[in-house]
């Protein structure tokens, strides 16, 4: 009996489920459907394409291009063949490439159109393991004896027995190396964490029996593929039930896409969650009168019912009625706007996100349940669950796996969701994975009802010049929930006081400059220096004498993936904000 794996349960789809949907793409006008049985062939296909390129069991297939059917068969296909996929992720530069393509020695990379093919030229001649470049389908010709298209691609693998692929498929252990995710890199060169066929198929099928996510269910991908989040929610878990996935055409039509589709299931990093809620309050901000009375009347009726559901209950008697009116009125309007009509799960992780914003979405009737975890545990470590949900937690350890605190505050985490190890580096695997528990590097607490807290990461800890070690964390997340705020990062490392460096909210703050009637470049207006100070005033009245912001500036500029102040997961390199804005910084400590 073959083990339980990704590629098998794609095959078996295709075979019990042949002709329900499996993912959808939208072309003209037109969302176009394909079935299991095509998608599952598709794989066979893509296998048996890459047995006759050579590629042999462990080596390590890369992908690189936006979320479309095509990266996603690649991925299977590669596990199927016992090959080892990588993503690399759009965003990086042509070096960032060439690390992961020279670290992994991949000999065969899959990529999405020229812009990506153009990185790729300027390092090929440095990569002497990389023998073939395919087109995703659909993409352009290339002129180069390197590249091929998608369909040259499947046609190399016609006269390759299946039973070859069978025969692959069948020889995979449960342990062994299924796919690797590099890391997007905060302090340093990514690492590859090393996630065997157990890992995948055990966390997708608890977090569908945690879910209740079933064939009946939708989603949209547009985070990277090559991100473990994004993975389970495109490639692992529609595998593992059945669901069918949208393809969104891109992330500046996502807007659009989720309206047309309106999901049931639906997974967000918190700046995603950000510009919704941006937009949703410059729409809300236009109601006057009676319509403005209604909307806010509604909100407060949501609220009261997603508490009780947060806690398992249901609305009854008046409050049910009252319900029954605001979603008629007021919410129904407001998710189908936002394409969440059908919703009933959503889900944010990969950052942390505020209170606030989580409490507003709540008033719109949309409960977002936060998921906190890390690639070296396939995505989760703890989760809240729709009947079990507090704001600003992790939620509860994820089903099955085990969650402690170390005597340092660390979070530890022990699950057959913990990975192998870094690929090619036992020294940071002997670091991080100890006696089967992963060290996340995470700093938390655990309350009496077993929800998870994280209040910061160790090595973002802050020593000020006094000795005092200080999470930057609390006070960073606090600033963010301001309006015009859209990035906060605190400084004070060996320093007298802690300071802050900002960015600004680009719509808020463009909002606020034509309501007041100001002009000129809105980080240098006194008045908005006025609204920050007055945030900073307030939130420091939380915090001990030390551990309060004495000065600030806000920046230029937005921080960038391009900038290389964020990776392309979007959290803060503090180091480079540092390295970047180190004029700013030490004119705040001047004197």
């Amino acid at each position: 009996m073959p083990v339980e794996t990704i590629p098998l349960k794609v095959l078996r789809n295709g075979e019990f489920h042949g002709a329900d949907p499996a993912y959808y793409v939208k072309e003209g006008d037109q969302w176009k459907a394909t079935t299991w049985r095509t998608y599952a062939d598709e794989v066979v296909a893509a296998g048996k394409a890459m047995i006759a390129l050579g590629i042999e069991p462990g080596n390590v297939v890369t992908i690189l291009g936006f979320n479309r059917p095509s990266w996603v068969i690649s991925d299977v296909a590669a596990m199927a063949v016992a090959a080892v996929p990588a993503g690399i992720y759009t965003t990086n530069s042509p070096r960032e490439c060439h690390y992961i393509l020279d670290h992994s020695e991949s000999p065969l990379l899959v990529i999405e159109d020229e812009g990506q093919w153009a990185k790729i030229e300027q390092i090929r001649g440095e990569l002497p393991k990389l023998r073939h470049v395919v087109m995703m389908r659909g993409g352009p010709e290339i002129d180069d004896p390197m590249v091929m298209s998608w369909e040259e691609f499947n046609a190399t693998g016609v006269d390759v027995p299946t039973e070859e692929l069978d025969a692959r498929l069948a020889a995979l252990e449960p342990n062994q190396l299924a796919t690797l995710i590099y890391t997007s890199g905060t302090t340093g060169p990514p690492k590859g964490v090393m996630l065997s066929h157990d890992n995948l198929v055990w966390t997708a099928s608890q977090a569908i029996h945690a879910t209740g996510i079933s064939k009946e269910d939708t989603s949209v991908s547009y985070l990277p593929l090559s991100h473990i989040a994004e993975q389970v929610f495109s490639v692992h878990g529609p595998a593992t039930s059945g669901w069918a996935v949208y393809y969104a055409e891109s992330i500046e039509k996502l807007a659009d896409n989720l309206k047309e589709v309106q999901p049931t299931v639906f997974f967000a990093v918190p700046r995603v969650w950000e510009r919704f809620h941006a937009g949703v309050t410059a729409e809300l901000e236009k109601a006057t009168g009676a319509r403005a009375k209604i909307a806010e009347w509604a909100m407060g009726v949501a609220t009261k019912t997603s508490k009780l559901r947060n806690e398992g209950k249901e609305p009854t008697g008046l409050l049910a009625a009252q319900y029954a009116v605001a979603d008629r009125l007021v919410l129904s309007k407001i998710k189908k706007a936002l394409g969440l009509s059908n919703t009933v799960i959503m889900v944010t992780s990969a950052a942390p996100i505020s209170v606030d914003l989580l409490e507003f979405f709540a008033s719109l009737d949309l409960r977002i349940q936060e998921v906190y975890g890390q690639s070296e545990d396939c995505g989760p470590s703890t989760m809240n669950q729709s009947d079990a949900i507090r704001f600003g937690s992790g939620g509860r350890a994820f089903p099955g796996a085990e969650v402690k605190i170390a005597p340092d505050g660390e979070i530890l985490v022990k699950g057959r969701n913990v990975f192998v190890g870094y690929y090619k580096d036992p020294e940071a695997t002997a670091e991080t994975l100890i006696d089967g528990w992963l060290h996340s590097g995470d700093l938390g607490e655990i309350d009496d009802d077993g929800f998870v807290w994280v209040t910061g990461r160790k090595k973002d800890i802050i020593i000020t010049a006094g000795g005092k070690n200080i999470a930057p964390s609390p006070l960073e997340g606090g600033l963010k929930n301001h309006e015009l705020i859209s990035e906060a990062v605190v400084i004070g490392d060996r320093r007298k006081f802690l300071s802050v460096v900002l960015t600004l909210d680009e719509e808020a703050a463009e909002r606020y400059m034509l309501e007041h009637n100001l002009d000129g470049p809105a980080h240098l207006n006194p008045q908005i220096h006025d609204e920050v100070q007055q945030a900073i005033d307030e939130l420091n009245k939380d915090f001990a004498r030390v551990e309060q912001l004495k000065k600030f500036a806000i920046l230029p500029r937005q921080l960038s993936i391009e900038g290389g102040e964020l990776t392309p997961t979007l959290k803060v390199k503090r180091n480079k904000v540092n390295e970047h804005f180190a004029d700013i910084i030490d004119g705040m400590y001047a004197g």
